[in-house]
């Protein structure tokens, strides 16, 4: 007996010591071969009983047979006399097999009578609970169905290196929780608001923006009112910085100028947007990055509230029109209230791209991500101290995530400000006034 016993038990901690290895150091062969297989039978095996917990079942009348020749009720003995009779039974909703994802699993449903993704929303983390993972999410492609995404473990845990950027306009700046990169396209949401509180992440965002950026044949222009503190180690690669308010209503007038004179140009090419302009005619295009956003709208006293208003102002005819002539913001600040004005609420409306990182008053997470689902207003507001970078991101599919921005150190963006310092056009050239006369072509 001994003499089979020890081998057998070789065997078992050699099987379990290279399934470890394997999982620990392939884990994504893993998951699709072993861990995959047993955690959608598991899903499958247990929908009925989950459902059923979480409200999403309904009452339905089923013919059901029976042999039994008399039933026990609360009044007695009931006898039977029919074998097929009509019972009310929990209906599950129809669940398609799950799919494995790169962090998880997917799977398809069918909603019952009378439910709404939101139903499935409102019960998330009780699924999330009831399976052991890290959370589900919920969208709908299309009427009557409902798709569940899990994800088994937290992917920001650790995020990778930031990679360089291939198109023009478009930085991978992170990861969302779902596995997937994050990406700031400009030209798909060209205004973007960046809230976060001291450490939570929103430097670092700025400097993932500057590094992707600065290999591209872009203006970059800067508004620090922190003195410049922010933005002024990246100044070889800045076309213009702003470091008072006197010079950022300045920079302003020139930045609306510049609009109006590329709407002059536009117009005559019989184009919507400088996009469509011959490339021997289309402008630079022009990011600004606005660091500390409130100390624009902040009022010491009256004597401030007209300049105020004319700062106001210019920021946000550059939100409306600066999109189709290639004129793209990027607004950062600690603090973004309703109470700083209505400028402020005006140009958010205008900022269809949303980052909320970790803030320090519920009023700032509302200004931000107040006009989007409830939940992701709850999210933001349970972002822990201890993970910088973390944020809840309006993304340019409709719907929100949480993400977590690559870390880039400001020795690594002055860097690459300094590497690419030769691709920023002066103020002067990009001020230049351009031709309004078309080329012979398209004049005949």
């Amino acid at each position: 007996m001994s003499d089979q016993f020890y081998p057998l038990l070789a065997v078992l901690a050699a099987s379990a010591a290279g399934l470890w290895a394997w999982h620990r150091w392939h884990y994504r062969s893993f998951w699709l071969l072993i861990g995959f297989p047993i955690t959608a039978m598991s899903v499958w095996a247990s929908w009925r009983k989950i459902a059923l917990g979480c409200g999403l079942t309904k009452k339905r009348q089923r013919f059901w047979f029976t042999t039994v020749p008399g039933l026990v009720a609360s009044t007695g003995v009931v006898r039977v006399k029919r074998k097929f009779q009509r019972v009310a039974v929990d209906t599950k909703p129809f669940m398609w097999l799950p799919l494995p994802t790169r962090n998880g699993w997917r799977v398809t449903l069918h909603t019952l009578e009378g439910q709404i993704p939101a139903d499935y929303a409102a019960v998330a983390e009780r699924l999330a609970h009831s399976w052991g993972v890290h959370a589900v999410r919920v969208s709908s492609d299309k009427p009557g169905r409902v798709r569940l995404a899990a994800t088994i473990r937290d992917p920001l845990v650790r995020v990778d290196e930031l990679p360089p950027s291939t198109e023009l306009l478009k930085v991978t700046v992170g990861r969302l929780e779902t596995g997937t990169p994050w990406v700031i396209d400009f030209r798909t949401v060209p205004h973007w608001l960046n809230a976060g509180a001291t450490q939570s992440g929103k430097s670092n965002l700025a400097n993932a923006l500057i590094v992707g950026l600065a290999p591209q044949p872009v203006a970059l222009v800067g508004f620090d009112l922190k003195g410049g503190v922010e933005f002024t180690p990246y100044g070889p690669r800045l076309s213009a910085l702003a470091t008072t308010r006197a010079e950022c209503g300045g920079l302003l007038d020139d930045l609306v100028a510049l609009m109006t004179d590329r709407m002059g140009v536009c117009r005559m090419a019989g184009a919507r947007n400088i996009w469509q302009l011959p490339p021997n005619m289309r402008p630079v295009p022009i990011v600004v990055l606005v660091d500390e956003l409130a100390e624009l709208y902040l009022m010491a006293d009256k004597s401030e509230k007209d300049e105020i208003a004319k700062t106001s102002t210019a920021l946000l005819r550059i939100a409306q029109l600066g999109r189709a002539f290639g004129i793209y913001l990027f607004c950062c600040g600690q603090r973004i209230g309703s109470d700083l004005g209505p400028g402020v609420t005006a140009l958010r409306a205008q900022c269809s791209g949303r980052i909320c990182h970790r803030v320090n008053d519920p009023e700032t997470a509302t200004m931000t991500l107040g006009d989007l689902d409830p939940a992701a207003l709850d999210s933001a507001r349970a972002i822990p101290a201890q993970t910088p970078g973390v944020a809840i991101v309006a993304n340019q599919d409709g719907q929100w995530y949480r993400a977590r921005s690559f870390y880039v150190s400001e020795q690594a963006a002055e860097h690459a400000a300094h590497t690419y310092a030769d691709r920023a056009p002066t103020w002067a050239d990009v001020m230049a006034a351009q031709t309004h006369h078309l080329p012979d072509s398209q004049s005949a």
